[in-house]
């Protein structure tokens, strides 16, 4: 492995004079569950690894009546396991009750699983379609960044060289609404998408019409894709399968997928549509408050 420094700054004006008396040679860690291996395989040869577990500002997680902040170092264990995040930013919790094992969810964090910008990422789909917005800090200070356009190519970000992310923030979902993230894998257990599909659907005060959607795709593209169409072509239309069947043909649409050993291009479309479908539905039905059930890994 390559030689590198490492520091565990307690403030975040001390991680971010790091980051920029290293510019470029600075990686930060939160987890480590895929940086550590990155840089075992000499994908990455930092000069200085930043550990930001210790940053109070990275490890903030509030639930209010005006939104949800999630530090860039909160653990999946804490996202998943908050009764208020389940009940009202359910996407989330889908997510990170599946990426990995108990132990990765100790660990790992919505943060580093932005930043680190993988293309199949369970979390940066649910995160995207809950509107999430990244707040990072650098030298020339704070920024604002919504999360569907802060992955900007596979394992690249938004961030400029000498800047952190610092957290997420969603603001709180409007009345009669749902959300679902569901992905398809080979197995239930620590491994990676072959499609991953999340959806935020609020309805009116009947529940019988969309007024508005977002659905975000994982794992079909060369980022995690925020499908406009997909939302537009529920908005305002009868709750049914006419309505679903067209945001399915938009998301196929908008996907780009390639071939590789995890399957095809035509099979990922197929899922493709298969989940888009289901995670509609299945957005709808909590919207309503009705019940849906949960499996591992599915």
């Amino acid at each position: 492995m390559h030689d590198f420094d490492y520091e565990a700054p307690t403030t975040l004006t001390e991680a971010v004079s790091l980051a920029a008396k290293h510019a470029g040679r600075a990686r930060m860690m939160a987890g480590g569950t895929d940086l550590i291996d990155q840089i075992r395989l000499g994908r990455h040869a930092p000069d200085v690894l930043v550990d930001v577990k210790k940053i109070p500002e990275l490890n903030r997680f509030a639930l209010t009546d005006t939104g949800l902040c999630v530090g860039a170092a909160v653990p999946c264990f804490r996202i998943h396991g908050d009764r208020g995040i389940v009940e009202h930013y359910t996407a989330l919790a889908d997510s990170c009750r599946i990426i990995g094992g108990v132990q990765i969810q100790s660990r790992a964090s919505i943060g580093g699983n932005l930043c680190n910008a993988g293309p199949a990422a369970d979390s940066t789909p649910s995160v995207i379609v809950l509107g999430g917005i990244a707040i990072t800090e650098g030298p020339e200070g704070r920024r604002e960044i919504p999360v569907d356009l802060f992955c900007t190519g596979p394992g690249k970000n938004a961030l400029h060289p000498s800047e952190l992310l610092v957290e997420i923030r969603f603001d709180t979902p409007p009345p009669h609404s749902g959300s679902c993230y569901r992905r398809l894998i080979p197995r239930n257990e620590m491994d990676i998408a072959v499609v991953g599909v999340g959806a935020a659907v609020t309805l009116d005060a009947d529940g019988r019409h969309f007024v508005s959607a977002r659905i975000a795709l994982g794992a079909v593209a060369a980022t995690p894709l925020l499908v406009k169409a997909a939302g537009e072509a529920l908005a305002g239309q009868p709750v049914g399968d006419e309505a679903i069947e067209k945001a399915a043909k938009a998301a196929c649409e908008a996907a780009s997928p390639i071939t590789d050993m995890r399957g095809t291009k035509a099979y990922r479309l197929h899922v493709t549509a298969v989940l888009t479908r289901r995670v509609i539905t299945a957005a709808v039905a909590r919207a309503r408050g009705e019940a849906v059930d949960y499996r591992p890994g599915h």
